[in-house]
């Protein structure tokens, strides 16, 4: 019973970070996790302002050790998204753009859907623009 205790404890504390990045995410239609000075944080956030859209910005490098703590987790979940093995880690981390609570991508794949025409189509269905 006390080993099942201390395994439940580890395991919140493992899941703590995420549960608080899912939560941040899901808290408004469009995410931005961004670091300030980051100028593809800032292309981001320009290109969603500029589509209309208000995203909720969270600046990791203004919340301290538990920003350090949300780039880790953004960091893991963006390198597991990434089809490129390659992909420098951290690099990766941000920015990172939830779209309806679900991880769209780093500025590659926030770039890429709005070339390709799927942005707003994306943006619409989160509820983000109503044009």
């Amino acid at each position: 019973m006390v080993e099942e205790e201390a395994e439940g404890m580890v395991m919140m504390r493992r899941s703590g970070p995420y549960e608080r990045v899912a939560r941040m995410a899901s808290g408004n239609a469009v995410v931005v996790f961004s670091v300030s000075g980051c100028c593809m944080c800032h292309v981001v956030k320009r290109l969603l302002l500029g589509l209309g859209v208000g995203p909720t910005v969270y600046e990791l490098d203004q919340l301290g050790k538990g920003g350090r703590e949300i780039q880790a987790v953004l960091s893991h979940l963006l390198s597991a998204a990434s089809p490129s093995p390659s992909t420098s880690v951290s690099a990766a981390a941000v920015p990172a753009v939830f779209v309806g609570g679900q991880l769209l991508g780093g500025v590659d794949k926030v770039m890429s859907c709005h070339i390709n025409g799927s942005l707003v189509p994306l943006l619409k269905q989160a509820g983000a623009l109503w044009l």
